[in-house]
């Protein structure tokens, strides 16, 4: 298996990115949701399996592109997790973003130990959820 890195969506089509992210959602994106909010972000990387051909990892930065960015979503298929992927995606999308004052993101408590070993530190806030629209099909 042999992995690389990308930053750019270029000749990445929805049959790459048909593996299973979003484990554990009750209501996943759609494969072209998918697509779409990544073409939709400030930032993206991607771990490729060069073998395949598929993405197996991804992660997404949403930002004002002066002070502030947001990262929604690092993913890593089950089946690609534990190889250092999730820690690799994050220092890149880290180095793209080192010109911010702040990158912010949210995590369940058993993720937090991941990202504090990445330099970040533990905060608290407020979020509002309506899982009815977890899937996207609402914006598509």
């Amino acid at each position: 298996m042999k992995i690389t890195f990308r930053d750019t969506l270029e000749g990445v089509g929805p049959d790459q990115l048909g593996g299973r992210f979003f484990d554990g959602w009750p209501n996943p994106p759609s494969t072209p949701t998918f697509l779409k909010l990544l073409e939709q972000s400030y930032a993206v990387e991607l771990a490729v399996d060069e073998d395949t051909g598929n993405v197996v990892g991804f992660i997404q930065a949403i930002s004002d592109g002066v002070l502030s960015a947001y990262i929604p979503l690092l993913e890593v298929l089950p089946e690609y997790q534990g190889k250092g992927i999730g820690t690799d995606l994050i220092k890149r999308m880290f180095n793209r973003l080192s010109g911010l004052y702040m990158i912010d993101l949210l995590c369940d408590a058993e993720l937090q130990p991941f990202y504090e070993k990445q330099g970040m530190h533990k905060a608290s806030g407020m979020v509002i959820r309506h899982y009815q629209n977890q899937s996207g099909a609402a914006n598509s």
